[in-house]
């Protein structure tokens, strides 16, 4: 049995300021896309990545991926069209998976610069018996619960919540493959209304009533949404130099 990844790449890149898939925005001259999968093959624990994209968009991404492997590495890569949310796009990978793949793990190309350890914190702890694992860090922020906005666009805080017990969630997270695959099924009709769509795969195991563990993330692991996020993954590789 082995471990499998799927790399989520079929978002656009407008909130990015591009015209262009977000996945091969390029940050120093890589391709987010690039970048995210050799973060997985550098771990070490995975066997093969499925990238999901835009249904246009097949051809470019295989010609990123040469020979059909992460560049630099002989991970091998299956390029896939994604679908309309990104719940219907995991769910596209998770049927493109070989059969001999027992764990998944499900990131997302704009966490490009997720350590390797993360992948095999998660990992580890998917094959330790936890069947859904995600990693997280504290939040710092205060929070706030607030209520319906006033006619100044005013509205009132209701309580302020206990951070104690808060997490950010990163990527990737990773799941048994059997749970996945039935949290999926079990939210295939919400998989193409992006009002309805999970935000992320460990809400729909969630769903299922199933526990879903935490292990520590990492600040690098920041998502690329818009351009100030981009600026600061650069600043983050240039302090590596």
């Amino acid at each position: 049995m082995s471990t499998a990844a799927i790399l989520t790449a079929a978002g656009s890149g407008t909130r990015l300021g591009h015209d262009m898939p977000k996945a091969l925005v390029q940050l120093a001259g890589v391709p987010l896309v690039v970048r995210a999968a050799r973060g997985l093959a550098l771990a070490g624990c995975v066997g093969a990545v499925v990238v999901t994209v835009p249904a246009d968009e097949v051809r470019g991404f295989q010609a990123l991926f040469a020979g059909a492997r992460v560049p630099g590495t002989r991970l091998p890569v299956r390029i896939v069209p994604g679908g309309a949310t990104r719940q219907a796009s995991v769910a596209a990978g998770l049927a493109a998976l070989d059969d001999g793949v027992d764990v998944v793990l499900v990131h997302d190309a704009a966490r490009c610069l997720t350590p390797p350890e993360v992948v095999t914190r998660v990992e580890a702890a998917v094959r330790a018996g936890h069947r859904a694992v995600v990693p997280a860090l504290p939040v710092t922020d205060t929070i706030k619960a607030v209520g319906a906005p006033d006619g100044s666009g005013a509205a009132p805080v209701t309580a302020t919540v206990d951070r104690a017990a808060l997490r950010a969630v990163q990527t990737p997270q990773g799941f048994d493959r059997a749970l996945l695959e039935a949290a999926h099924a079990a939210g295939a009709a919400r998989a193409f209304d992006e009002a309805r769509a999970a935000s992320d795969d460990a809400g729909l195991v969630e769903a299922l009533g199933e526990a879903v563990w935490v292990v520590p993330g990492h600040d690098r692991a920041l998502k690329i949404t818009t351009p100030r996020d981009l600026a600061l993954a650069r600043v983050l590789l240039d302090g590596e130099r």
